[in-house]
């Protein structure tokens, strides 16, 4: 944290960080920010219990409260054990894809050390995954809607996967996950040297490579870098499947555009038919979905492609007929789009294709009846005492069949199984074989799932499989049957076949990382092996050439400074002890070490450079401890800082262009809307804008009042529905006339008079008098008289300066601005002390009398304007605000 700011002044900005984070749409705003946020309050991703409550407490905002809820009822089932279930396990999974940071999540909330490498440093897959219903309640119980307010409203059943893995990407976060982009996995490393497993990944020199796991996840699709896993292949008929992303620009056009949430051929064969008859395009079934991009799948006939010079030539060979050599791009592309046209009715004549990864038009091809399943779902290897649990998820486990719509739930079904698998493993009464059994028998039930057959209530999933399959037999694989996925150098471990009956509530009482501080059978001395490890994490410091022994860890003076440094660089800032001594820099690594990391000093700065008063496997002790609390961990990483500053200037200027398109928008609408007055006017635009309004709101009404009806039941009393004919209409305007805000003139009086004092420019008025309203003009003591509408006057159509008949509006109401309604300005309400809130609000658009909202909505923000935008309440506020602006009624 920045010294010049107090913790009061840190929180605070860190909170506006989060809001920021909330709203963030790319993996380098998400990561950045979330980075920024930890520097100023001066934390570091880790287990639950050590990150969560502490970021929890910091951050206290609103949008954050709501959130703190949803995980904190999470975090409290009794299945995560109060996120002890499976302390002391560190995981490492491969992939930051939807499958991969749901293991992640459960993981952590199980209480392990989790982190997750990605080799890709954005966010950029288009297409959409449709969501099974216990998915829409799983991602709302972790605060997708607060992440994303679109989610699944209404009918909608399906999500981008750039959408998703924004959302269970923040959620990851914010429980401690540490992530780390741009690093690709490479193999796993077997332990030497006093390490456990780690990995080799690229860049070779990421810190990352450090990092000592006792449970890998493999989520990295189909290319499934994990070895030992051996796949089998099922395939059917060819059948040729095209996906395509094209750029939604959220125009009303666009908006009108129903989905296609999936037409086969035997269900609709004359709009198939008509399909090939019109543009020789002959598919099997169609699926549209509207969300961040036009998304379109289908299934293609190949005669039909060959036709259209899409595939060059025929070949039996699936891969060799839909190689990329055989197919011609700009046909396909052609192909696509013409698709898209025709089943959406040439409704979006304008369509351009979204853009990949690779910059390229987002458009595939590819044979989907060639699908791939894992033979085991994980396996355990053991060297040296070190124990290693792999597990595959989502579809490097089981390729989906997209059809079924299936991919992403049954991805997270296994997400779930592997972290049930992580909870046996981290318990110690459980043995190596049983956690092998047990998983392999909760597998065998995952290529049977369909949303019918899973239990009914939803909501109690949890890492539990009892919770999620109702026919689970945990023991319809045995132990027998699994051994040949125990890899280990120790037969002892072949023969135990013990479990825990009561693991689901039961925490590990040893944990295994505990025991691993020096093998039994190690022949090397401790000395050499701690020297061995001190000088690999340090060897970019020249002084490390001279160590010899491990003495010289303490006479040197510069080594623990320097590996506290390179692990807590919040801790200890070496340019602060350049010119320090030696035993200076002892005494300040040694009350760090005390007061920060737990190991209580065993001697003092002086005495560490002789170490003659020390007994030496004191001192080496001493040194052990301090190796063990950072070996198998991950050294700081200095990632690009975001410039928090330019961020929000970039938001801003986002904003405010976002802003004018919906201006732009609205008042292209209300154009649209004047256009059957046949005039430009802004006074009769904004009279035939606010009877579009008018229209749209008796509608809802409607409609709200029909489902009312359908909630309260027969026995209820009924609810009329609101009534548009002209004699409703009549009787509330003469309702209006027993309130106060009429007198017995017909003037109608908006806001008080002071006094008894009128205005000589009132009485001078040349106005009639029976047809007059009066406002407050800018000296609160009197009243400007302006006239009113008359309906006997409106219904006839009363004759213009210009001799000739006005043209009434849609409703029938003259568009004539002064004769509809009159405002009073926000300067005379400042005199008169009156706040629009004080104003009766008994006038309407249809009435011809002023809507003192339209004062109010002036005052507006653009900000909260964008915000109505968001939640599909802009068009009629902005219809109201732009009216009142086109009509002079702002100062």
């Amino acid at each position: 944290m920045n010294p010049a700011i107090s913790e009061h002044e840190a929180a605070g900005l860190a909170a506006e960080m989060f809001d920021h984070f909330c709203a963030a749409t790319t993996m380098r705003q998400i990561l950045g920010l979330y980075r920024n946020m930890c520097d100023i309050l001066q934390l570091r991703p880790g287990p639950l219990n050590e990150f969560y409550p502490k970021f929890k407490s910091k951050i206290r905002n609103w949008k954050a409260q709501a959130l703190w809820k949803k995980f904190d009822a999470r975090a409290s089932h009794r299945a995560y054990n109060k996120g002890t279930a499976a302390s002391g396990t560190r995981v490492l999974v491969i992939g930051a894809g939807p499958c991969g940071l749901r293991t992640a999540i459960e993981a952590q909330l199980l209480g392990a050390k989790v982190v997750v490498v990605e080799k890709r440093d954005r966010i950029s897959r288009n297409n959409v995954l449709h969501l099974w219903p216990f998915l829409i309640t799983d991602l709302k119980a972790l605060g997708a809607k607060k992440f994303y307010g679109k989610f699944c409203a209404g009918s909608i059943d399906h999500i981008s996967i750039r959408q998703l893995q924004c959302i269970l990407l923040k959620v990851a976060l914010i429980l401690g996950v540490e992530v780390h982009e741009g690093v690709s996995f490479t193999r796993e490393l077997e332990p030497k040297d006093g390490c456990g497993w780690r990995a080799a990944v690229s860049p070779e020199d990421h810190a990352v490579s450090h990092y000592e796991f006792d449970v890998l996840i493999g989520a990295d699709g189909k290319r499934n870098t994990l070895e030992g896993f051996k796949r089998k292949e099922f395939r059917g008929k060819l059948a040729i499947a095209i996906t395509a992303n094209f750029i939604n620009k959220k125009t009303e056009a666009e908006a009108k555009v129903e989905e296609i949430s999936g037409v086969a051929f035997i269900f609709n064969q004359s709009f198939f038919k008509e399909l090939y008859q019109t543009t020789g395009i002959d598919l099997e079934n169609i699926v549209y979905y509207k969300d961040e991009t036009h998304y379109f799948v289908m299934t293609a006939k190949k005669h039909s492609l060959l036709d259209k010079g899409v595939i060059m030539q025929d070949y039996a060979d699936p891969a060799e007929l839909l190689s990329s050599a055989n197919v011609d791009t700009t046909k396909l592309l052609d192909y696509a789009k013409e698709a898209a046209n025709f089943s959406t009715k040439y409704q979006m004549p304008n369509l351009e294709f979204a853009v990949n990864h690779y910059g390229k038009p987002d458009v595939a091809m590819f044979d989907f009846t060639s699908m791939f399943a894992a033979d085991n779902s994980c396996k355990i290897t053991v060297r040296k005492n070190y124990r290693l649990l792999s597990c595959l998820v989502g579809d490097s486990l089981l390729e989906p069949f997209w059809p079924t719509g299936s991919g992403c739930a049954r991805g997270f079904l296994s997400s779930m199984d592997a972290a049930y698998a992580i909870k046996l493993f981290s318990n110690p009464k459980n043995s190596l074989l049983a956690v092998l059994a047990t998983r392999e028998s909760i597998y065998r039930l995952l290529a049977q799932t369909t949303p019918e057959n899973l239990h009914r209530d939803i909501g109690a999933y949890t890492v539990d499989p009892s919770t999620r399959y109702p026919n689970l037999n945990k023991a319809s694989v045995n132990m027998i049957q699994v051994k040949h996925l125990l890899d280990t150098d120790d037969p002892a471990l072949l023969e135990q076949t013990f479990l825990d009956s009561n693991a689901l509530t039961t925490g590990p009482e040893v944990t295994v990382t505990k025991q691993r501080k020096r093998r039994t059978n190690d022949t090397v001395p401790l000395g050499i092996v701690l020297l061995r490890w001190v000088k690999s994490q340090l060897k970019e410091n020249q002084f490390v050439q001279e160590l010899s022994d491990a003495s010289q860890c303490f006479t040197n003076g510069r080594v623990l400074c320097t590996l506290i440094n390179r692990y807590r660089p919040d801790l200890v800032n070496l340019e602060e002890l350049q010119g320090c001594s030696a035993d200076e820099c002892n005494e300040f690594a040694f009350a760090i070490l005390e007061d920060h990391l737990g190991i209580p000093r065993v001697m003092s700065g002086q005495d560490s450079l002789s170490l003659t008063s020390v007994d030496s496997k004191q001192w080496l002790n001493y040194l052990e401890q301090i190796c063990e609390v950072f070996r198998g961990e991950i050294p700081h990483v200095k990632h690009p800082k975001l410039d928090y500053a330019e961020f929000k200037q970039k938001q801003q200027i986002d904003s405010m262009e976002e802003f004018a398109k919906l201006r732009r928008f609205a008042v292209n609408r209300m154009q649209a809307n004047a256009a059957a007055a046949g005039t430009t006017q802004p006074a009769i635009m904004a009279a035939a804008s606010a009877t579009g309004i008018r229209k749209t709101s008796i509608y809802n009404e409607e409609e709200r009042a029909k489902r009312s009806r359908k909630v309260l039941g027969a026995e209820s009393s009924p609810i009329a529905s609101p009534q548009t004919d002209t004699t409703k209409r009549a009787k509330k305007r003469r309702s209006y006339e027993k309130f106060g805000n009429i007198d017995e003139n017909g003037n109608v009086t908006l806001g008080t008079r002071s006094g008894s004092e009128t205005d000589t420019s009132s009485s001078n008025d040349p106005l009639p008098s029976s047809n007059t309203s009066t406002i407050p003009s800018s000296n609160s003591t009197t009243t400007t008289t302006l006239p009113l509408l008359d309906p006997a006057t409106s219904a006839s159509g009363p004759t213009s300066s210009a001799g000739g008949t006005e043209q009434p509006d849609l409703d029938g109401h003259h568009p004539n601005p002064q004769m509809m309604m009159m405002v009073p300005t926000r300067s005379s309400l400042k005199h008169n002390n009156t706040a629009p809130s004080q104003l009766p609000l008994k006038h309407s658009w249809k009435n011809g009398y002023c809507s003192t909202l339209s004062v109010a909505l002036l005052s507006i923000p653009f900000g909260v304007l964008l915000w109505y935008s968001s939640v599909g309440a802009f068009e009629r506020l902005a219809d109201r605000y732009l009216a009142a602006l086109l009509l002079g009624l702002s100062d």
